[in-house]
């Protein structure tokens, strides 16, 4: 049973690297905390295995079978996003309702699965428009796709409510949009996230310390300031893995969503550099994987998978180098994260699966179905 060894060797280096910096970045504070200096040292490894299973799991199934599993998994992220909004299930953090309370201390984010899982929605509509089956159904099925956006505006959930709109679009641009309709949906799409944007005081707030994070650099620019000195810090080569500055109170989210800056002060530009080549590695392969699949609706997954890491990872380091506005986005593999860990790995395994798929060849009765 064949299986892309070069994605499967980059993952697992990533994986590696990411248990590597989250007991970095995070044992002071998780000793200052929680009294434990491993407390999300060992969550991460616990996730890290879960991940891989997952992997594995979705790899090894019958591709109809593992895609029945995916767009289940939608139907179960989006009834979860609605339970993020009932007291005592749903768990407020910083003012937003994104998480579920678990057992054992563990919490779960599924705006996270909503996106891995969004392809198996989005691919059957895409395979539709590409063949002209256009109708009052299919418009009537891309509306419900598209209806959890609004679940996650309320929650607020500004990355994955961005993250999936894009991918809508960029999916409906590569299997052939007119340009009528793209210009059209560009002069309705921008204004409306600009009215978003100037209507939420958090927003805004993180929009002004983009432009211009010096004007407080106490309160709204903080962040953004400190993860710019964390990777100036750095250097080259880095001062040495576990003798970073920034981690100590200094950054906030260091273990989370701005550990790249971590790594940047640590190991340096090189350090940054490699990272950035095994993950463009993975979205290369990805993009291949695509374009040797024979069926519309398998390319169009495979292709949204791919481009869903390449906008995780791209928003990431966007928000950590202050090329773009703060946003709550881990950096897939790396970041500590169970959601994000376990999810990950259910895409990965997906898009392996694919790959396996490209391989065999497709009946006459195949192709009259697609």
């Amino acid at each position: 049973m064949r299986i892309d060894r070069g994605i499967l060797l980059c993952v697992f280096f990533l994986m590696g690297l990411g248990l590597v910096q989250v007991y970095s970045s995070s044992y002071i504070f998780a000793t200052e905390m929680h009294g434990d200096g491993l407390f999300f040292f060992r969550k991460q490894v616990l996730f890290s295995l879960l991940g891989i299973s997952a992997l594995f799991t979705m790899y090894l199934l019958p591709w109809k079978t593992s895609s029945r599993i995916g767009f289940a998994l939608w139907v179960v992220a989006v009834l979860a996003v609605i339970a993020t909004f009932i007291p005592g299930i749903g768990m407020r953090v910083g003012g937003a309702h994104r998480w579920l309370n678990l057992p054992f201390g563990f919490r779960f984010e599924p705006g996270e699965l909503l996106r891995v899982t969004y392809p198996f929605v989005l691919a059957p509509l895409i395979s539709q428009y590409a063949a002209g089956n256009i109708d009052g159904r299919w418009l009537t099925r891309l509306l419900l796709a598209l209806s959890p956006l609004a679940l996650l505006n309320f929650q607020p959930d500004f990355g994955s409510f961005v993250i999936i709109l894009t991918l809508t679009a960029s999916l409906f641009v590569a299997f052939g949009l007119r340009w009528r309709f793209i210009l059209g949906g560009v002069a309705l799409v921008v204004p409306t996230l600009a009215i978003m944007i100037l209507t939420s005081p958090y927003r805004r707030l993180r929009v002004e310390a983009f432009l211009n994070p010096w004007a407080d650099p106490a309160e709204k620019g903080f962040q953004v300031i400190q993860s710019m000195l964390s990777f100036y810090s750095g250097g080259l080569t880095g001062v040495g893995l576990g003798q970073g500055q920034g981690k100590l109170f200094f950054l906030p989210e260091a273990h989370t969503d701005f550990t790249l800056a971590v790594l940047g002060e640590e190991m340096g530009f090189l350090g940054f550099f490699i990272l950035l080549m095994v993950f463009g590695f993975v979205v290369f392969r990805g993009f291949q994987i695509a374009l040797q699949l024979k069926r519309v609706r398998e390319r169009a997954t495979a292709l949204s998978f791919s481009l869903l890491l390449t906008f995780a990872v791209f928003i990431n380091v966007g928000v950590s180098m202050g090329l773009l506005p703060t946003k709550g986005l881990t950096l897939p593999l790396i970041s500590y994260g169970g959601s994000s860990l376990l999810c990950t790995g259910l895409m990965i395994g997906w898009l392996l699966n694919l790959q396996r798929q490209s391989l065999k060849p497709v009946s006459f009765r195949e192709k009259e179905i697609e």
